[in-house]
């Protein structure tokens, strides 16, 4: 980004590594430097919990609103219904109005941790776009809105050429899905006056196609900016683990778990994981992310404390860096770690140590568990674990034990 921008919003956004590109700087500036805006990000319900990926865009909203402008989170009631097709390799499973609903409520836990929705000028919204998209009527829809959109435009972008040229299928269903996002948009700016469209830079196209739309039918000004797709150092997928998604609902994956993968972050990556996901000081989280050695894992620890304490508050971050230092430094087990409470009939005569390494979230699958022994990454009671046809019973789980999974993953497992 070479513009140099005059706005707070954009400044920090430039300063800590959130922007991939914008549709018009220049534009997007002086309109923030004219009074407060509204901005939003849209999240489709596909399930009951976002993930890390997504908390980067959750941080763009909180920054919208410290600077003093209205953020809007846009829940998909409606486009969850389609399914956004960028970059996928297939069509996502269709959902019913009731789980979409289902896990619309269960996302809307997470942002009132990081967003203000009561208070102020400036408070935020939630809003869903069923509200508009349900009641279309699709002929109008098709005469008013459709007649704008060009097939060799919408062919040439990224997010659906990469699909065509693999030769994957892509349904009509999901090909209305970008007209549908171009509408939101526009619906957005007509009834709340939002001129900003923030989201993941696999989303320029949907983007683009919103502001294309707005200025056709209802002759509005509006902008787009994305952020990078993140990956770790090492080439990653960022929120992704070998035990599954990294979710920021504390039911669907423990705080304690959440702390372990931030404190897990590469070296190269710390800088700049401070600078996206807390709110120290640029020069500060450069300082520490240039730390090497034993002070770089002082660094780590700060960043998962500091990111889980933004999540699921201070307490929570608290008990689990006091787990990490027992587990780790201590060698003992710790009373925050992640644990699986079987009931006896669960349990019935015993179940294989495979089992419980999947089940406690240590193993995506029974062959990574079983590969996982074969390689000596799994322990059990800090022993080297080496049969992978081991069962456990009800007298071994007498006392709850401990699994481990490489040096820095555990899990106890108890009778309930």
């Amino acid at each position: 980004m070479s513009y140099k921008p005059r706005s707070e919003f954009l400044n920090v956004m430039q300063q800590r590594g959130f922007v991939a590109d914008c549709t018009d700087y220049q534009g997007l500036d002086d309109a923030l430097m004219n009074g407060t805006c509204a901005a939003y990000i849209g999240f489709d319900a596909t399930a009951k919990s976002l993930h890390v990926g997504s908390l980067i865009q959750i941080m763009m909203l909180r920054w919208f609103q410290k600077t003093g402008h209205q953020p809007i989170t846009l829940m998909g009631g409606g486009t969850t219904k389609v399914g956004d097709p960028s970059f996928r390799a297939d069509e996502r499973p269709l959902l019913g109005p009731e789980q979409i609903d289902d896990n619309i409520a269960g996302i809307r836990e997470v942002f009132a941790a990081y967003i203000d929705y009561d208070g102020g000028d400036n408070a935020a919204m939630m809003l869903n776009n069923a509200e508009w998209l349900d009641g279309l009527n699709y002929l109008d829809f098709l005469r008013d809105i459709g007649r704008h959109f060009s097939i060799n435009r919408m062919l040439s972008f990224e997010s659906v050429k990469s699909r065509l040229d693999r030769e994957q299928s892509l349904s009509f269903l999901e090909f209305n899905y970008m007209i549908l996002q171009a509408y939101d948009f526009m619906e957005l700016h007509r009834r709340y006056g939002c001129i900003l469209q923030m989201g993941g830079s696999d989303q320029w196209g949907n983007i683009v196609n919103g502001i294309d739309l707005t200025r056709r039918v209802i002759d509005g000004e509006v902008y787009g900016l994305t952020s990078p797709l993140l990956t770790t150092s090492d080439g990653k997928k960022m929120g992704k683990t070998a035990g599954g998604a990294v979710w920021l609902n504390g039911d669907m994956l423990s705080p304690y778990a959440f702390w372990q993968f931030w404190r897990n972050t590469t070296d190269a990556d710390v800088g700049r994981f401070l600078k996206l996901y807390t709110e120290l000081p640029v020069e500060e989280c450069d300082r520490l992310g240039a730390l090497e050695g034993a002070e770089i894992n002082a660094a780590k620890a700060l960043l998962a404390t500091e990111v889980t304490t933004m999540l699921h508050g201070a307490d929570a971050a608290k008990a689990a860096a006091d787990t990490a230092h027992e587990v780790f430094e201590k060698g003992g087990v710790g009373d925050d770690l992640p644990t699986l409470t079987l009931s006896p009939e669960e349990l019935g005569d015993g179940m294989s140590i495979v089992q419980l390494i999947v089940k406690s979230g240590l193993a995506g699958s029974g062959k990574e568990a079983k590969r996982l022994i074969s390689e000596n990454g799994a322990r059990l009671n800090d022993a080297p674990l080496t049969d992978a046809g081991l069962m456990i019973d009800a007298e071994a789980l007498a006392t709850p034990i401990k699994l481990s999974a490489g040096k820095k993953r555990h899990a106890l497992v108890q009778l309930g």
